[in-house]
C-alpha cells in the first residue's frame, strides 16, 4: 500500500486509533518512557503513514512553521517492530521531506531526533544543530535539513 497523507480532521477514527496505538507501543511501552503523547499538537499536524497487516506500520507527523520551531518540523517518527527491516523509516522520511519541499515550499526542516539515530538522519541530509539534551528522559539532538544544500531524497 502507498503512503497516506492526511490532515487531522481527515483521519478516520480507526486510523487515529491505529496511529495512537503504534505510538504507545513504541514510545511508551517499548522505550519504557512515561510521557504524555497526547500533546495537543496532532490537531495542527499533517500525518503520513502506511497501513498493512491490519495496523499502521509506519507513521510520522509534520508540524507547521512557527508551531514548535520556526521551521516546519517532523516528529513522532515510528515504525512498528515487525516492520523495521522493510526500510519504512527511510521511505517515510523521504515522503515527508518531499511533501514539505514540493507542497509547502519549505527551505528548512527541523527535527528533534533521539541521539542514537543521529547517523540515520545524517544519511537523510539532516545536520546537527544543537548540543545533546534530554527530552522525556531520552537523549536528543536538534537537526536541520537545508534544501539548498542538497538534492531531494529518493525512496
Amino acid at each position: 500500500m502507498d503512503w497516506i497523507i492526511k490532515k487531522y480532521k481527515d483521519l478516520t477514527i480507526n486510523e487515529l486509533y491505529q496511529i495512537l496505538a503504534l505510538r504507545a507501543r513504541v514510545f511508551v511501552v517499548e522505550q519504557h518512557c512515561i510521557y504524555n503523547d497526547l500533546d495537543d499538537q496532532d490537531q495542527s499536524a499533517v500525518h503520513i503513514f502506511k497501513q498493512g497487516n491490519n495496523k499502521v506500520e509506519a507513521y510520522l507527523r509534520i508540524l507547521p512553521e512557527h508551531f514548535r520551531f520556526p521551521e516546519y518540523s517532523i516528529g513522532r517518527v515510528v515504525v512498528d517492530r515487525e516492520s523495521r527491516k522493510n526500510g519504512f523509516g527511510r521511505e517515510i522520511m523521504h515522503e515527508a521531506i518531499n511533501y514539505l519541499v514540493n507542497t509547502t515550499g519549505a527551505e528548512k526542516i527541523r527535527i528533534s531526533a533521539q541521539s542514537y539515530l543521529e547517523k540515520f538522519y545524517r544519511n537523510l541530509g539532516f545536520e546537527p544543530d544543537s548540543e545533546e539534551y534530554l527530552e522525556d528522559g531520552i537523549p536528543h539532538i536538534e537537526m536541520i535539513y537545508n534544501k539548498k544544500d542538497r538534492e531531494l531524497p529518493r525512496p
